[in-house]
């Protein structure tokens, strides 16, 4: 069913707008910069550059002296508040253009930037990528510093990795290869050594994508062959800039008289090693202006953090601090459910998270709707886009968004089937992608020689002998651990054989050569060529765009959050990225799930926690459920209801895996699923129980196991019928602790009278 998502009706324009805050005017004279590329012509005196900002936005641009922070939400106007202070700055005499570096992340963000800046009038403005800026210095001043030439700069380090690998009698696939290097990356951008590297990994709780140690052996081999060959790679620039910095200050001096004034664009996202270098270009001053927001902070696994924002009036108790909150991209209903996304999130980013206020006209309530199965979805998805495009949306002013690429393939059939063009951004196409064409020969040889194929001799069934098939390619009935090639490599292949349960339930009698001729149509179908199409995307690769239209789906437990996401910080930046796809959208939002993986399967999934209060029927976290303080019936009937669904397979509430281990299913989740426990309401209900048990003189577990109260901690029940329906709460239990444990629930103290001993 679709129903308006994350909107109560009641709720009037003025209360999303927080008063009906005004937009920004803009002056005739001053028009906006042009989205066609065109030259606009620069505006005539410094004044002018102001004209058409916001109040905040131009606070931004007239705050030039001493460090500045600016904290900007999505989609308001952040870029266009930067360039306009770099330019007010030149135009007014103050900053001198080639006394300016602006640096950010990516060549496209640097190149918008240069582009507006021009425009202004500033044209002398350096802006660049942090890599950039640093290797022309390194380029420079190399001669001076060491002497000779700069050493060659890899394009890519795989191969060096590799042999690396392979020195130290260490075999990697290709998709290991990838991962290997990832982790040499993420080694380097936080400043850890081959040496330090197994413990800077179990500090942070992060997934190596094999033995630390082994990984540290290869990384250290790596470093000696790039020594040995007098070449450098990316994350060199950096260290090599840096320890130029740090060991010359007479070089340090000179690039400081050549740089007076720094802003930095995406602070959010600067690794440890970036902030050094950034410290090194200061020196002793302040003059800098960084800009970001921790609440779209995603990239952490390759090294970014929020901390440096975080930190920044630590660090410059000085600083001017402007938040910037007038959101120009989405309607109220899109800020509104975007807003309340962030009210429930926890830790250090949610404590300075933003509240947007739309500026934009009313448009259509964010849709949410579940469906049955993921065909089903993706077939829903495919109609609802055609209907768009038919009334006027162009096609490229679409976007269908996912948390893994592996989930596009569905999509893609799906958008082809309906006769609509798409484009994939940040991926291949499912059927170009390495390990699904050679999934697809080694398919096409087993259903010519089958008869003489020993993986096949004792498999019938269709969707085990693709299974047979693929285990040589790396598909196993258990997903790597982690993220990364490995795991997208698995997850495409599951896809397959996915796609192989699919094929036979719905053409029975279906050959593997069936399979096989179904695959090339697919492949043939969805490799036409498009130039405007409707966008498939990853969430990370969609951070800094946007649509008229947003479809994010796959939105369940498992998924969003992702099953490896396990730590709170983890859980956090996966709410955070949710949050990233749903700015993206201007005027339609569409968020959807599939209660069951395939037609005809067990309905076992459920939609992601993070919209629990925000979609019908759902409870946000920590309130009461639907039936608290309205008469035991209604909560009895529940709980009987719950105990009768019990009698069949329980299945995990998080990935939909079948339990059959006791603990487990008391928990209704795999013991390495992540938990929603509220901690401080578990030490509560353990205090009490030791309490109990020495009151009863029983041992602990007699009151309750350490399970049932991690149950009790994580559904937090605001009735008798919804305690009744935890496992581990039977009838005499409930009768006997009931009270005292809805009491401690709902924070109060327990009840004291009338216990029976």
């Amino acid at each position: 069913m679709r129903h308006p998502c994350g909107q109560p009706p009641q709720l009037s324009r003025e209360t999303w707008q927080h008063g009906g805050v005004t937009s920004a005017t803009h002056s005739p004279l001053f028009p906006r910069e042009s989205d066609s590329g065109q030259i606009v012509t620069p505006p005539r005196d410094a004044d002018a550059v102001l004209d058409g900002l916001d109040p905040e936005q131009r606070e931004v641009a007239t705050a030039l002296h001493g460090p500045v922070c600016v904290l900007a939400g999505a989609g308001t106007g952040k870029t266009r508040a930067i360039t306009h202070r770099i330019a007010y700055g030149v135009r007014a005499g103050i900053l001198q253009p080639a006394g300016v570096l602006a640096v950010t992340f990516t060549n496209r963000a640097a190149g918008e930037m240069r582009g507006r800046l021009r425009q202004l009038g500033a044209g002398g403005v350096q802006a660049r990528t942090f890599h950039s800026a640093a290797l022309r210095q390194l380029q420079f001043f190399w001669p001076k510093a060491v002497g000779g030439e700069l050493p060659r700069l890899l394009d890519r380090k795989v191969q060096l990795v590799a042999e690396s690998a392979a020195r130290c009698r260490i075999r990697l696939d290709r998709n290991e290869l990838r991962d290997v290097t990832g982790e040499i990356e993420w080694a380097k951008v936080t400043q850890t050594v081959p040496a330090d590297y197994p413990a800077a990994v179990a500090k942070s709780s992060r997934e190596a994508p094999r033995d630390a140690a082994e990984i540290g052996q290869i990384y250290g081999m790596y470093e000696q062959l790039k020594r040995e060959r007098s070449v450098i790679d990316f994350e060199d620039v950096l260290l090599l800039t840096v320890g130029i910095l740090q060991d010359r200050h007479d070089i340090a001096d000179q690039i400081r008289r050549q740089y007076q004034h720094f802003v930095v664009d995406e602070y959010q996202d600067v690794s440890p090693l970036q902030q050094r270098l950034l410290d090194l270009w200061l020196g002793d001053r302040e003059s800098l202006c960084v800009v970001g927001d921790a609440s779209q902070t995603i990239y952490s696994f390759t090294g970014a953090t929020p901390d440096h924002l975080l930190n920044f009036r630590t660090r410059h108790p000085s600083a001017t601090v402007v938040k910037l909150v007038r959101d120009y991209r989405s309607t109220p209903q899109v800020v509104h459910l975007a807003n309340g996304l962030l009210n429930q999130a926890r830790g250090r980013a949610a404590e300075h998270r933003l509240e947007l206020i739309s500026q934009r006209e009313p448009g259509p309530e964010p849709v949410c709707t579940e469906y049955a199965d993921e065909p089903t979805e993706a077939e829903g998805t495919a109609r609802r886009i055609r209907d768009l495009i038919a009334a006027g949306v162009p096609a490229g002013e679409i976007a269908v968004l996912y948390r893994i690429n592996a989930q596009s393939e569905v999509y893609e059939q799906a958008l082809a089937d309906a006769g609509v063009p798409y484009q994939l951004r940040g991926a291949e196409r499912f059927f170009e992608r390495q390990e699904v064409r050679e999934a697809g020969a080694a398919l096409r040889g087993a259903a010519r020689f089958g008869d003489n194929d020993s993986l096949l001799d004792d498999v019938v069934e269709l969707p085990s002998q693709v299974r047979a098939v693929l285990s040589t390619k790396g598909w196993t009935t258990e997903p790597p651990a982690g993220s990364g090639a490995v795991r997208d490599r698995w997850e495409s292949l599951a896809a397959l054989v996915r796609l192989a349960e699919d094929f036979v339930r719905a053409k029975p009698s279906a050959t593997l050569a069936d399979l096989v001729a179904e695959l090339d149509e697919r492949a043939a179908a969805q490799h036409a060529p498009t130039v405007q199409g409707v966008t498939l995307a990853s969430l990370h690769a969609a951070k800094g765009l946007e649509w008229d239209a947003v479809f994010l789906v796959g939105l369940t437990e498992g998924m969003m959050p992702i099953t490896y996401a396990k730590t709170d910080e983890q859980i956090e930046e996966e709410r955070r990225l949710l949050y990233v796809g749903v700015t993206r959208a201007r005027l339609h939002l569409s968020l959807s799930w599939a209660l069951s993986r395939s037609p005809g399967g067990r309905a076992s999934r459920r939609a992601t926690r993070f919209l629990n209060g925000l979609r019908p029927g759902s409870v946000a976290p920590g309130a009461r459920g639907a039936g608290a303080g309205a008469g035991g019936g209604g909560s009895v009937e529940r709980a009987g209801a719950a105990r009768r669904k019990r009698r069949g397979p329980v299945v995990c509430r998080v990935c939909g895996k079948t339990l059959t281990e006791a603990g487990e299913m008391k928990l209704m989740r795999c013991e390495d699923c992540p938990s929603d426990m509220d901690e401080a309401l578990y030490e509560r209900l353990r205090d009490w129980r030791a309490d109990q048990a020495q009151q009863l003189s029983q041992p602990a577990y007699c009151v309750f196991t350490d399970k049932t109260l991690m149950a009790i901690a994580e559904a937090v029940p605001g009735s008798a019928g919804e305690l009744a329906g935890i496992a581990g709460v039977g009838s005499r239990k409930l009768d006997r602790f009931g009270a005292d444990v809805l009491a401690i629930c709902a924070g109060e103290e327990r009840a004291e009278a009338d216990r029976d001993s």
